[in-house]
């Protein structure tokens, strides 16, 4: 089984990452651990002085992305389910979906931050866009209260 778990560091991933953890998974099965950096670009191209800034800032996302993935796996992995981490740059809704796509994965698994309302209209919901759009199964994990 091939399983694509998204994170982004929130307290809805790490919950995505328990329930990963605590599950007894087919073997052999896989568990690749995806972040997703946004791409960063100058306000103005003629910007060549902030270049190394945006440069500096891109290679500090990544370098936390990779730090993320791979304490994820270090989390989840055990002898029966093998774990590889992947960082890739683009929009979340999207590029989740195609990495799961590209690597013809069975299962995504998500965490949910339960945003409602205008909270949701204006900063979207990562986990419904992947929902609609992906062509495998999608597991939704929300947090648990308190």
């Amino acid at each position: 089984m091939k399983i694509l778990l998204a994170i982004d560091g929130s307290a809805a991933s790490d919950e995505a990452i328990d329930e990963v953890q605590q599950r007894p998974w087919p073997t052999p099965s896989t568990v690749r651990i995806l972040a997703v950096t946004l791409p960063y670009s100058p306000v103005a191209p003629d910007a060549v002085l902030l270049t190394a800034t945006f440069d500096d800032i891109r290679k500090s996302e990544v370098e936390e992305a990779e730090r993320l993935t791979k304490a994820a796996g270090e989390r989840i992995a055990t002898p029966s389910l093998a774990v590889e981490t992947t960082v890739r740059e683009g929009d979340p809704r999207t590029t989740i979906v195609d990495v799961a796509d590209d690597w013809n994965a069975d299962l995504i698994i998500v965490g949910s931050h339960g945003r409602t309302g205008l909270d949701r209209l204006l900063m979207g919901s990562v986990a419904q866009s992947v929902v609609a759009h992906a062509h495998c199964s999608v597991e939704v994990v929300r947090r648990r209260a308190a």
